[in-house]
């Protein structure tokens, strides 16, 4: 029996084609809009978009902060972070004044260094990601593309066993994996076949 995909929604992100997207590949999955929703499934993606610091006050006003952490961290659950899914799951974020994030990954989130370098920031678009291996990447090429929305990147404190990167003026972090914890910048749901075979890898690692 495959495994049960819990889609984290705390209105911030894109359910639907993230739904969408594991349906087609032919899994079941439950969209998680209560931390309890957490407790019945086997690994998780945590999609997002908008603003980190409006992000995390949903996330405790909800609770699914320490759900999450509890999941992850303590039942070693796998968390796929997409956008700013990826983004949350970094110690703290510049945005808006700044906040605290989930923590499950060390480093920060800072306005996309691009700017200073005169590329158009939100970085809107398709772009080559580079890696070196590991479970996300089965089966796809380094410098294959994949579309990004995002106007803030992840700086992490220490590199992970992988990471992905892309350039818009600068080189910066499209993705990293670091045991069961995994994030990825673009929209993997957005991304057509190789974005569909990155969910599949994700799913069945």
């Amino acid at each position: 029996m495959g495994s049960l995909i819990g889609i984290v929604n705390i209105g911030l992100g894109n359910i639907d084609s993230v739904g969408r997207a594991v349906r087609y590949l032919g899994y079941e999955f439950k969209l998680c809009e209560v931390p309890g929703d957490l407790d019945s499934v086997d690994k998780i993606i945590f999609p997002g978009v908008g603003s980190f610091r409006a992000a995390v006050a949903i996330l405790a006003e909800t609770t699914f902060d320490e759900a999450i952490k509890d999941q992850v961290l303590k039942g070693n659950k796998p968390i796929l972070g997409i956008c700013l899914g990826m983004q949350l799951l970094a110690q703290h974020g510049s945005e808006d004044g700044g906040a605290d994030g989930l923590g499950l990954i060390g480093g920060h989130v800072e306005l996309h260094r691009g700017a200073l370098e005169g590329v158009s920031i939100p970085h809107i678009g398709w772009n080559d990601v580079h890696h070196q291996g590991g479970e996300l990447y089965k089966g796809i090429e380094s410098g294959t593309c994949f579309y990004f929305v995002h106007s803030y990147e992840l700086l992490l404190d220490s590199v992970p066993p992988y990471v992905a990167t892309a350039n818009h003026g600068v080189d910066f972090i499209a993705g990293f994996e670091a045991g069961h914890i995994f994030g990825v910048q673009f929209h993997p749901e957005k991304s057509q076949e190789k974005g569909l075979q990155l969910l599949r890898n994700y799913i069945e690692y």
